[in-house]
């Protein structure tokens, strides 16, 4: 795939890599592991909540081929509902603003050739106006709204500004529909400070990439994933950490983490039933700090599988059920 030198029209410096018209989902994420694009900036430089350095560095490296894929079609997925209302959050954009916009059938990517990793798809292209150039859309619903409770969330900003610098464009208005029923517009204006930062993060990413060399985990259940993932299986061997002090003290302190953790669970337990005892039938409690809520849900029905197996057990060959194994993580103190 070759970039051109053709430039899109209202941008100073984003070079048109591919037309993405008419491109299928699995092309456009194929084209997406060749660099870094918008809406892995925060990912990229450790501050997106949903993903992490090391599961973005597996889908760079291709190695990604067991890890959960959201599928485009479910219609209980955030990404479908955004993907599906996209067109709708843009027309209200120009309802509220007056701005005129349009798509942008592009990959774009930076021109200057040491940062030719940085890729980018815009929502949208904001018509004659000479205050902002680029619109992005979003969709938040009950759970994702409390990350805008204070405005544009951290990794929005990254993406935003990633944008202005592949495009080298002065300033988007994102604009957010939230749980379905509040449009809210906040401009981001180009920080030259930070997009030099945020280049500088993202070039050791990938670094990563270039070098085939796993990043470093965060904690994450994201990162969590990407482990299994990146190690399913063992080799029955065993590496010695007794004379490696950076790990030895890892160790000691997961001891004392799960010292506290146990104890700070009795505790919680001992609350909780001190609670509950003085609740007997009642199904609320209030206090100055809060309430609590204390009530017996719907009765609902299961299968007995043991005891359907036990009835006919036949079924069991009929139809075998194979788990896949996964690797377990136990700690044992001296």
């Amino acid at each position: 795939m070759v970039a051109s030198s053709q430039r899109i029209a209202g941008a100073r410096n984003a070079l048109r890599l591919v037309s993405t018209k008419g491109m299928d989902r699995e092309t456009w994420l194929r084209l997406r592991k060749h660099g870094i694009g918008s809406s892995d900036a925060a990912a990229a430089v450790g501050l997106n909540p949903y993903q992490s350095m090391l599961e973005l560095w597996l889908i760079k490296t291709g190695r990604d081929a067991e890890l959960p894929k959201v599928d485009p079609n479910d219609e209980t997925s955030p990404m479908y509902w955004g993907t599906l209302l996209e067109p709708i959050v843009a027309e209200h954009y120009t309802k509220h603003s007056g701005h005129r916009v349009r798509r942008i059938n592009a990959v774009l990517q930076h021109p200057d050739p040491d940062k030719n990793w940085m890729l980018a798809n815009i929502d949208r292209e904001i018509m004659g106006a000479s205050d902002v150039q680029l619109l992005e859309c979003k969709t938040a619903g009950e759970f994702g709204s409390r990350l805008w409770k204070d405005g544009v969330p951290e990794y929005v900003q990254c993406q935003v500004q990633h944008q202005l610098a592949v495009t080298g464009k002065q300033a988007a208005d994102v604009c957010v529909l939230i749980c379905g029923q509040e449009i809210r517009v906040y401009r981001i204006e180009r920080d030259e400070d930070l997009i030099g930062n945020l280049i500088e993060l993202e070039r050791q990413f990938w670094r990563y990439v270039e070098t085939d060399t796993p990043p470093p985990t965060d904690g994450s259940d994201s990162a969590a994933r990407a482990l299994q993932c990146l190690y399913p299986r063992d080799n029955s061997t065993t590496l010695d950490c007794s004379e490696d002090e950076a790990l030895s003290g890892d160790f000691n302190e997961l001891l004392d983490l799960r010292d506290q953790i146990s104890s700070l669970s009795d505790r919680e337990s001992k609350l909780k039933q001190r609670i509950q005892s003085a609740m007997g039938e009642a199904s609320r409690a209030v206090f100055s700090q809060g309430s609590i809520s204390w009530k017996r849900s719907k009765d609902s029905t299961g299968l007995d599988v043991t005891k359907l197996l036990t009835d006919q057990p036949e079924l069991q060959q009929a139809y075998p059920l194979i788990k896949p194994g996964s690797r377990r993580f136990i700690v044992n103190a001296a």
